[in-house]
């Protein structure tokens, strides 16, 4: 008896000591983008709304862009959670390329990925949050379900309306905002900003309830 008592001892002894050591909360890493152009002549148009939203998500955490490969990238955090935002300097039409470079090189699985994108199916200043889908014929998410190989990725569309006639759309995407949505954009900003980081900290679930009708 008293050798099988030692054993049970030795086993509970054993088994004690591989018990792991309580840890914080596991830190993610989330990347997000923001879709537009670069140069001057693209700034603040309708198109380069991602950047307006990234732009505005970056000041608020006070971290800044460096200009790095393929884009400019920042480095921040909500609560626990670190971000790496990343701004394409690829041109629209290439943006997959520095998607993938970056997801790959800080090892960013495809459901910590999410991208901000202008929308003309949305009326301006609208916001979806999605957790996947198809890239609805913007071209700046056409280049990245082509280069990652999946559409299993979370966007935030961005409404930027669609009064333009027949056969005006490039013109109006690379337009700028009228002064009624300029006054409304700091605003529509701020919540999608809530929105992403809604997303890093809760989930797409989450934040699709609480801010795609907000």
């Amino acid at each position: 008896m008293s050798c099988l008592l030692n054993k049970i001892l030795a086993l509970f002894g054993k088994s004690k000591q591989q018990l792991p050591e309580p840890t914080e909360p596991e830190q993610m890493k989330f990347l997000v983008v923001g879709l537009g152009n670069i140069g001057a002549e693209y700034q603040g148009t309708r198109h380069n709304i991602g950047f307006t939203v990234v732009n505005a998500l970056v000041e608020q955490a006070g971290a800044t862009f460096a200009t790095q490969r393929y884009g400019d990238v920042a480095q921040m955090r909500v609560k626990n959670q670190q971000l790496l935002v990343l701004k394409p300097s690829t041109y629209m039409n290439l943006s997959g390329e520095a998607v993938r470079y970056w997801a790959q090189k800080e090892k960013i699985a495809l459901d910590h990925i999410l991208v901000v994108v202008d929308d003309i199916a949305l009326p301006f200043g609208a916001i979806r949050m999605r957790g996947k889908g198809a890239d609805g014929g913007h071209n700046g998410l056409k280049s990245i379900d082509q280069l990652l190989g999946s559409q299993q990725y979370a966007r935030l569309r961005f409404g930027v309306g669609n009064d333009f006639p027949r056969g005006a759309q490039v013109d109006y995407v690379l337009g700028h905002p009228t002064a009624e949505e300029l006054a409304i954009l700091p605003e529509r900003t701020r919540v999608a900003c809530d929105a992403i980081k809604a997303f890093c900290l809760s989930g797409i679930d989450f934040a699709m309830t609480h801010y795609n009708n907000k």
